[in-house]
């Protein structure tokens, strides 16, 4: 009988069945896993890095030696400010740039207006008002206590911010007091010697050796070369307000001084290098600690008394308008208020100017805060520019870059284009 062979269909179903009983088979002998296994089990790592912590992140956290390296050179951040303290600081601008005017401009103004407004005064006859008499009220309050008015802001703020920049140094705070009894001083002595000569150098109006009281209480005039006491306060006394409210110059940049003082002190491992490094480096702990506390504390009194300084600057010059236009004659008043200018001169601007030499300047103490005095130059009228109109071949320009989307513009090619058209058109 002759041999059959399977036909190819059902060998390859045999090979299916027996590789099937074979995954059985391995797959009985193995253990069983797990389908739904947790997609945290599935993606847990074991941490590279050993750390002590409650984190449970997989990189290693920053310890606190490198947070301190990565922060030593990083400045701290000033704080916010409110919509006081931004409205207050628009107030001190204002006022610094009512009393902070140039000084020689200002006396300049003062002589000229001491000439001109008092020669107009003595010559025409001016309207009288309730300022041309010497009982209103500004004058009996203020100008007649001109000098007590002056020094009753002037004292606090010179010493709150003396011993704030002298980080408490009684001492130092005394060399700047010398500056207001050196002024005090002047001021008695020159009203004394006005007096003095008004009623030695005088008559009376009758016939009679009468003194300068019996005259007047006989009702009649007192004849002398009075010179004017009222004009020389107003004209001192301003000049006395610029000159020491000059220490709040830069006094705003104190507190960035501070905090950044302290950070680098915190941060610093080697104390020499805060003195290269920081304008307070200077300063000892102790005056650091003094600075500190004192700015904290003084500084919104500072800013209250140069406020009302900045009020009376604006009141002496408005009461003095007045005493040029309605009192005395023009030579008392303008000698007057030379004297006063002669004094300060001589004064803050060469006495105290002189290096390590009693009295200061206001504002000097154991660091420099002021930074470098802008000089008010005058703006010079700017050149036009002409406008370079395109030449031949040259495409408009913006900005010096040529303008392609306006090839279409340029006048040659119109011209052309015109040109040609017309041409056409003519044929």
């Amino acid at each position: 009988m002759p041999l059959t062979y399977p036909r190819i269909s059902e060998r390859s179903r045999g090979l299916d069945e027996l590789r099937l009983c074979l995954f059985q088979r391995s797959s009985w002998l193995s253990p069983r896993r797990t389908t739904t296994a947790s997609p945290t089990m599935a993606t847990k790592r074991k941490p590279i890095h050993s750390y002590s912590g409650n984190s449970k992140l997989n990189f290693r956290p920053m310890s606190q030696e490198n947070s301190k390296q990565d922060t030593k050179g990083t400045k701290p951040v000033p704080e916010q400010s409110s919509i006081g303290n931004v409205l207050l600081m628009m107030v001190l601008h204002i006022c610094r740039k009512i009393v902070f005017v140039d000084t020689i401009k200002r006396v300049a103004v003062y002589c000229s207006c001491l000439f001109l407004v008092s020669l107009i005064g003595d010559v025409l006859p001016i309207p009288r008002s309730y300022f041309s008499r010497s009982d209103n009220f500004l004058n009996q309050c203020f100008v007649k206590f001109g000098w007590g008015w002056t020094m009753i802001v002037t004292f606090p703020f010179l010493v709150l911010t003396s011993y704030t920049i002298c980080c408490g140094k009684r001492d130092k705070v005394l060399k700047h007091l010398i500056r207001l009894c050196v002024a005090t001083v002047s001021w008695l002595f020159w009203t004394k010697l006005f007096d003095y000569i008004e009623v030695s150098y005088g008559k009376c109006s009758v016939k009679g050796d009468f003194t300068k009281q019996q005259c007047l209480a006989h009702g009649q005039y007192w004849y002398s070369f009075h010179i004017s006491g009222h004009a020389f306060i107003l004209v001192y006394s301003s000049l006395i307000l610029i000159e020491e409210a000059r220490a709040i110059v830069g006094w705003e940049r104190i507190r960035d001084m501070i905090r950044e003082e302290y950070h680098t002190r915190s941060n610093s491992e080697d104390s020499r290098t805060v003195a290269i490094t920081s304008p307070l480096g200077n300063l000892s702990e102790t005056e650091f600690i003094v600075l500190k506390s004192c700015y904290e504390k003084f500084t919104p009194l500072v800013r209250g008394l140069f406020i009302l300084m900045t009020c009376f600057s604006m009141l002496w010059d408005f009461m003095l308008i007045f005493t040029m236009l309605y009192f005395h004659n023009m030579v008392e008043k303008l000698l007057a208020g030379v004297i006063a200018i002669f004094i300060w001169f001589v004064t803050y601007r060469g006495w105290y100017t002189v290096p390590k030499f009693i009295p200061d300047l206001p504002g000097e103490g154991l660091f420099k805060y002021k930074g470098k005095e802008t000089v008010d130059v005058p703006l010079k009228k700017r050149k036009s520019v002409p406008s370079s109109s395109p030449g031949k071949g040259q495409l408009p320009r913006f900005m010096g870059m040529p303008l392609y989307g306006l090839r279409s513009q340029d006048p040659d090619k119109n011209e052309n284009a015109n040109n040609g058209s017309n041409a056409i058109s003519d044929f």
